[in-house]
């Protein structure tokens, strides 16, 4: 049984497949909703939503809370409308950036659409992906997370922040300390080198939210450069303290 297991093994890695078990170790998105879950996790503010892949994520692993997206892209954001329209608990909230301050600001978007920012973007990261180099921009509206997301918890007993917003993690966090304050749980990107400019890196994002009261839960596996197989990026998992 074991050498057909390695064979089957060999023969799936040539195909570039890999088939595993799926468990909290190995599926990142699992390990999520089983810290959610045991966190008693009853809200998750999805900053940087896109698409909705992340809320459809969730739904798939079986998170039943409430999900409130924002996405400043207006071709993504009526794709996540979409993606929400059936699910009365998913809501999202109109096309908005979230920063430090109120206002408008220009967004660079990239071929790809994830990982377009407001930031420029650096070599490091284009030329690790060369198919999220920026193709055009457009405007958006800027708000602050405190004066936009305060309604939406409510009724909220243990929020969870997500942020996915390609480098403008720290202006996010400067504009939401009430928010912040009130939630059990983050889930940041961390960037191991510079991918955009004027962007913090992992370790400053992480004294930041242990400074904050969060605790490291959990890294899992982000952005990769295929070619020499350096971690670019990281997510950071934290939470308040054991469930």
């Amino acid at each position: 049984m074991e050498l057909i297991k390695k064979f089957m093994r060999r023969t799936t890695r040539a195909l570039g497949y890999d088939f595993r078990r799926a468990n909290p170790a190995n599926v990142p998105s699992l390990q999520l909703a089983k810290a959610l879950a045991a966190f008693g996790i009853d809200l998750v503010l999805d900053v940087g939503a896109n698409c909705g892949q992340f809320g459809a994520e969730l739904r798939t692993e079986g998170y039943a809370g409430t999900i409130v997206s924002f996405e400043p892209l207006s071709s993504a954001h009526e794709r996540l409308t979409l993606a929400a329209h059936n699910d009365r608990d998913w809501r999202v909230h109109p096309r908005c950036a979230l920063g430090d301050a109120e206002g408008q600001a220009t967004i660079n978007i990239s071929a790809n659409s994830v990982s377009s920012s407001l930031l420029p973007m650096l070599g490091a990261h284009s030329a690790a992906a060369p198919e999220s180099n920026f193709e055009h921009s457009e405007t958006t509206p800027v708000f602050r997370l405190d004066d936009v997301a305060e309604s939406y918890l409510s009724s909220a007993k243990q929020p969870f922040l997500k942020l996915d917003v390609q480098g403008y993690e720290w202006r996010v966090l400067d504009g939401s300390p009430r928010i912040l304050s009130r939630s059990r749980g983050v889930l940041c990107e961390l960037s191991m080198v510079h991918l955009y400019e004027g962007q913090q890196l992992w370790l400053e994002i992480i004294s930041r939210l242990e400074q904050s009261g969060f605790k490291l839960w959990a890294l899992q596996q982000g952005f990769v450069d295929a070619r020499d197989g350096r971690t670019l990026q990281l997510d950071g998992l934290f939470f308040r303290d054991p469930p």
